[in-house]
């Protein structure tokens, strides 16, 4: 009785260590999936708060000046297609990341033309208090979503190493844990800012 019992034993202790195994690594990657999905979410709250900035940009330099409509055009535009492009958190592929990053590149584009432009074009609205405090605003905001895109990315880091790790990489295919796209840098990044001073 008990040579029949043995090879049993041994299958359950066996099937007892890969259960242990694949709960420990299931956990590990939802551990590093949800801190993904909390860098994600800071990520997507700096970007409203900039979003939130650009109305009082406009509405400050309509008040002040007869600002160009290129420019402001430029600046709604961008604005209505980064409300437009939405990333689900749960889905964070590198192209659904990537197509997010390009909305927010391009307001971040316009916002910086049109802050030039203005100063430019209107120096004495440079000088107006309130200008002034909103550049700082959107200078700070700007400063928080690098340094929450740099934390998204860390977290990634974290996440995509765990996935594609041997013998992880197997549990987290049999379990749905597909890797999640960076933040990358803009294209033209790698070139110089042409800086210009006209007098």
């Amino acid at each position: 009785m008990k040579k029949t019992l043995l090879p049993i034993v041994i299958v359950l202790a066996v099937v007892a260590v890969i259960g242990v195994w694949v709960t420990n690594v299931n956990n590990r990657m939802v551990t590093y999936d949800e801190q993904v999905s909390k860098a994600w979410a800071q990520v997507e709250n700096v970007y409203k708060r900039r979003m939130d900035l650009v109305p009082q940009l406009i509405a400050t330099v309509q008040g002040e000046a007869d600002y160009e409509r290129s420019t402001l055009q430029g600046i709604v535009n961008a604005r209505s297609h980064v409300g437009q492009t939405q990333v689900d958190p749960s889905n964070l592929s590198e192209e659904s990341v990537k197509a997010y990053q390009e909305a927010q590149d391009q307001l971040s584009s316009a916002l910086s033309r049109a802050i030039n432009i203005t100063v430019e074009r209107y120096p004495t609205l440079a000088a107006t208090q309130g200008f002034r405090d909103l550049q700082v605003q959107l200078e700070g905001t700007e400063n928080r979503i690098a340094v929450e895109r740099a934390n998204f990315n860390e977290a990634v880091n974290a996440y995509n190493s765990v996935v594609r790790r041997f013998p992880t990489s197997l549990i987290a295919s049999i379990l749905g844990f597909e890797r999640k796209g960076y933040f990358t840098a803009p294209a033209g990044a790698e070139n110089p800012v042409d800086v210009k001073f006209e007098f």
